[in-house]
């Protein structure tokens, strides 16, 4: 071996030049676009309703789903039940759905569309009697190792017996006490999200935005055009607003961008 072969080399580095780490965006993309695809796909099979992962999203309409395509049911003694197990494409029933309502950031309630609160009695059922939100109302949800239980005021964990019954009497979660709560509130799209800080507000309120960003005088004070706002309304609509409100920056030599 010469002693060239023995040299160890390495990409030229200029004075000042930050080394950068090479990113493999693919396949963290890739990645995403197939979670995204989970998703939807999940989404479809339970006809629209989605699943929370966090406290926060457990609030408005939802239901309690054991298992796959089986919902808590709510009956008109009061007591709950294992719905019938649904087809793929199918939301639950109308008994089958209920109101959560934040109790505190832990903790929600629920209520039946019998217009009662769940709760648990003596005996460990699950019923829903309560006109009002108690400390037997209140509920939390558990997250851990990307499973959900619910568990009750009494310590004991949201389940089904033999019967499918619905029942808070096990002290830890098993393969019974896992169940997912969806939910009917879409993620809808912030329709400002890719809008200018500076165009958000009233007319008068982005004029006086444009100005700030681009006034080129110490004292900081604004100069703002006088001219009647409808020009701006105007121009709004025929796609000119940028040009007319350059156009009134410069009459008031408000712009350092304006000859």
């Amino acid at each position: 071996m010469s002693e060239y072969d023995k040299v160890r080399t390495k990409k030229l580095v200029l004075k000042g030049e930050k080394h950068k780490s090479k990113k493999r965006k693919h396949k963290k993309q890739g990645k995403d676009e197939q979670t995204d695809s989970v998703r939807d796909e999940d989404l479809i099979k339970h006809g629209g309703w989605r699943k929370t992962s966090s406290v926060p999203e457990m609030t408005g309409t939802v239901a309690v789903e054991f298992g796959n395509l089986v919902y808590m049911k709510a009956l008109d003694n009061g007591l709950f039940t294992l719905g019938a197990p649904h087809n793929e494409g199918d939301g639950p029933e109308p008994e089958e759905i209920f109101t959560a309502i934040p109790v505190d950031e832990t903790k929600i309630a629920l209520k039946s569309g019998y217009g009662k609160y769940v709760g648990i009695d003596k005996k460990g059922m699950v019923v829903g009697r309560s006109d009002a939100i108690g400390t037997m109302e209140q509920w939390e949800p558990i997250f851990q190792d990307g499973k959900l239980a619910i568990l009750g005021n009494t310590g004991f964990f949201l389940s089904f017996d033999d019967d499918d019954d619905i029942v808070c009497k096990k002290p830890t979660a098993g393969q019974n006490e896992y169940v997912c709560i969806r939910s009917m509130l879409q993620q809808v799209e912030d329709p400002t999200k890719n809008v200018p800080k500076e165009e958000l507000g009233s007319l008068e309120e982005v004029e006086e935005n444009y100005v700030r960003k681009f006034q080129k005088f110490q004292d900081k004070k604004l100069r703002i055009s006088k001219d009647n706002i409808s020009v701006l309304k105007r121009a709004k609509e025929t796609g000119s607003f940028h040009e007319t409100m350059l156009d009134r920056r410069s009459k008031m030599k408000a712009d350092r961008y304006c000859k």
